[in-house]
């Protein structure tokens, strides 16, 4: 057993959000081809928290999570999807897309009481081995980078960047899809998750779900 397990506290969108996500997915692999589906090991999602955690510590992390959940009122998570946007993933040419997404202020005080409900169970310093990969795969630097500093660099007003990742394309074609009007939609959850993360923040490997209340 490794030491410590990259997670992911995410949100899963609901299935008109779905649809959004698989489509600008399939216009990315046009571009990229070899870039990675949207599958059962790549799911669609909105991560709330990443961390390393002690895998020996595991269950107490769902137990908070579960506890946060209970004291939250998901009909007010929502979010606004507002634009494809892109980041350099450290991939020559390409960049990483994302529908960038405008969390109300609930999401926020619910991510708050998740890092403070998780922090016990984490540390710093995980390697790959913390990672699901594919047979011959490595881990990025950037990815292993993103998940040790998400914590401060991701919390809080002016800082939580929500999205949905959707796949690699080039900056050439990402310029002109950027540029392109961009038809704003309402995203709610159907559910919140725990996953162990893989290569450029992908939930590769369900650990633990809730149903969101409807």
């Amino acid at each position: 057993m490794n030491d410590l397990t990259a997670v992911d506290v995410l949100v899963n969108p609901d299935e008109t959000t779905l649809r959004h996500a698989r489509a600008w997915n399939a216009r990315m692999r046009e571009s990229v081809p070899g870039g990675f589906a949207l599958d059962a090991s790549h799911q669609p999602h909105i991560t709330t928290l990443q961390r390393y955690v002690r895998t020996a510590a595991l269950d107490d992390v769902y137990d908070a999570v579960r506890r946060t959940l209970a004291a939250t009122d998901t009909s007010t998570l929502s979010y606004r999807a507002v634009a494809i946007k892109h980041a350099d993933w450290g991939v020559p040419g390409q960049g990483l897309a994302v529908i960038l997404l405008e969390p109300g202020p609930p999401v926020l005080t619910f991510q708050a009481a998740l890092l403070a409900a998780i922090s016990p169970f984490t540390e710093s310093g995980g390697t790959a081995d913390a990672f699901v990969t594919d047979p011959g795969e490595s881990i990025s630097g950037s990815t292993l980078d993103w998940v040790d500093g998400y914590v401060p660099a991701q919390i809080g007003p002016g800082h939580y960047t929500a999205h949905i990742t959707v796949g690699f394309a080039t900056l050439d074609d990402l310029a002109t899809i950027e540029a392109e009007p961009f038809e704003a939609f309402t995203v709610r959850p159907a559910a919140v998750a725990v996953h162990q993360l893989g290569n450029s923040g992908a939930a590769r490997r369900l650990l633990k779900t809730w149903p969101a209340p409807n």
